[in-house]
């Protein structure tokens, strides 16, 4: 008895979810190699394509490209399942729930810098709650909440911007 192989359609927007993460990726392996201050505090740039998607072709392929960037960029920082991982994702995850919630807010007073502000914070708020739960047992943790708000409300307006600049070029063809 032989077995005949598993064939998977791929869509167009399978290729370009594919692209885009694999872009997220590269950002995160370069934000990775910058070196911060204190640990946590990076531009986020993975987060400037997430938003590009966002905009441009929905929440749910953002959800798909984000997913993708944290679960390969900790397999390739070799992070995968450790601490770094699970902070990573829940900053994701929250991001992404702000952003479910940011994108139904009118267009005409909300757009990719407050997207990007509101993610960041979201993101920095659920590392920070993890971290109080799970590593840090102490309330000292929120300590940090000031600069880490600081670092996500700076980092979170360059990014949007360059979102904003992105968003008014046509989008490449494939």
């Amino acid at each position: 008895m032989t077995r005949s192989p598993i064939e998977l359609t791929l869509t167009e927007e399978d290729h370009r979810i594919a692209r885009m993460a694999a872009a997220a990726v590269g950002l995160s392996l370069l934000d990775a190699a910058i070196p911060t201050p204190l640990p946590g505090v990076k531009p986020g740039l993975a987060n400037i394509v997430t938003l590009l998607v966002l905009a441009r072709y929905g929440w749910n392929a953002a959800a798909w490209v984000t997913g993708l960037r944290v679960v390969a960029g900790s397999l390739l920082l070799g992070q995968f399942l450790a601490p770094g991982f699970f902070l990573s994702l829940t900053g994701a995850v929250l991001s992404l729930g702000v952003l479910a919630l940011a994108k139904k807010l009118p267009a005409r007073a909300f757009g990719p810098v407050s997207w990007s502000v509101l993610a960041a914070l979201a993101h920095i708020a659920g590392q920070l709650l993890l971290a109080r739960l799970w590593l840090i047992p102490h309330d000292g943790v929120f300590l940090l909440a000031p600069i880490f708000a600081a670092t996500a409300l700076f980092f979170g307006t360059i990014n949007g911007l360059i979102v904003a600049r992105l968003l008014d070029e046509p989008p490449a063809s494939s």
